[in-house]
């Protein structure tokens, strides 16, 4: 693992460590049409050792040009993840860093293959089909969202909650 991707995972851990102590809960109700979502995030990797991280998150856009950014219990900026056709990049700590793809960047940023351009769809209530994840959309009316990959191992759990 990289130096940056170490302290990433560092980051993600102590963010989830506190997170534990914040009170998180939907509001609201579902909006089949937003192309703007906000909450808390949490995933775990069965890795060994586990991995556990959580943060706050606004999710812009589509799957072909958005940004995602996550933050720290108290509210401050963690990491932005931006996309367009042909660039990724994370802007992070006053640095900017270019990635080959969206997934290459989440899979960096978060220590593991994750599938953002599907939360589009799952998060608008639409089946979307990702190899090897299997996405529970049973309580979206609640604002509540669960995501399992079974393959390729380590599995992980993606949970988040929305806060509208």
């Amino acid at each position: 693992m990289t130096r940056a991707a170490s302290r990433i995972a560092l980051l993600f851990t102590s963010l989830f460590i506190a997170g534990c102590a914040s009170q998180t809960g939907a509001r609201g109700t579902f909006d089949h049409e937003s192309e703007r979502w906000s909450g808390r995030l949490g995933l775990t990797v069965d890795s060994e050792p586990p991995q556990s991280y959580s943060a706050g998150f606004t999710l812009l856009g589509n799957p072909q040009a958005g940004e995602l950014s996550l933050t720290s219990p108290l509210g401050s900026t963690l990491a932005v993840m931006q996309w367009q056709p042909g660039q990724a990049l994370l802007r992070q700590g006053g640095q900017v860093r270019d990635f080959a793809s969206l997934d290459e960047l989440a899979a960096t940023v978060t220590g593991t293959p994750l599938p953002v351009r599907a939360l589009f769809g799952w998060l608008n209530g639409t089946p979307q089909a990702v190899e090897g994840w299997d996405a529970d959309l049973s309580r979206l009316p609640d604002g509540r969202l669960t995501a399992r990959r079974l393959m390729p191992l380590p599995t992980a759990e993606l949970r988040v909650v929305l806060d509208r």
